[in-house]
């Protein structure tokens, strides 16, 4: 989807980058690196979304930290169709069907915006595991990616909260009650609640 609107692949990477999860950070070297492109390829793709005003950038020592402008009055669009390319939408449907959950994280590399074909989806709540299985499956066709689930209890997830980089993990689900709980969130990702 991407590919036939966009003709730079080194744009879509840097889109996938920063657009997944706004508290992304990266610097040109960096990027270059796991991106596996030219340093040169990609400080043009930065310059091009930075003079379009997608992107901020803030000098830290000799480094420049690029990041995704979220007041930027496309970011909404632009988080929402990368989302949709890498199949996060589908992942939020099946935590909609399923009932009593609390909190749903996607964590590992799609939260760092890479996009490598395995969703790692992190559940908090009482579920039936049987339809979990069916509709992870029947998403896993649709999206061409795997999908790999951990669901845990509440005192579960405490005790092994310090094993998730919650700092950057894209919440995708919060309930309610959930909201109250201190759980580390980029402020500007989005959540769903129950009914909206």
């Amino acid at each position: 989807m991407l590919d036939s609107l966009i003709t730079s692949k080194t744009r879509i990477k840097l889109l996938l980058k920063f657009f997944s999860n706004a508290e992304t950070q990266a610097y040109l070297r960096g990027l270059a690196d796991e991106l596996g492109e030219s340093t040169n390829a990609v400080r043009v793709e930065l310059n091009r979304l930075s003079q379009a005003g997608l992107l901020d950038s803030a000098s830290n020592g000799r480094t420049k930290l690029y990041r995704a402008n979220t007041s930027h009055n496309l970011f909404p669009e632009l988080q929402s169709l990368v989302q949709k390319y890498l199949g996060i939408d589908k992942v939020i449907e099946i935590v909609r069907k399923l009932g009593s959950v609390e909190l749903a994280l996607i964590t590992g590399d799609y939260a760092a915006g890479k996009d490598t074909g395995i969703i790692d989806l992190v559940i908090v709540g009482k579920i039936e595991q049987k339809y979990l299985l069916h509709l992870v499956k029947r998403t896993e066709k649709i999206i061409k990616r795997k999908l790999r689930v951990l669901v845990l209890s509440r005192a579960e997830f405490e005790d092994l909260k310090d094993n998730f980089n919650t700092e950057q993990a894209l919440v995708v689900w919060k309930s309610d009650a959930e909201a109250g709980n201190a759980v580390n969130e980029p402020e500007a990702t989005p959540t769903e609640t129950p009914g909206s």
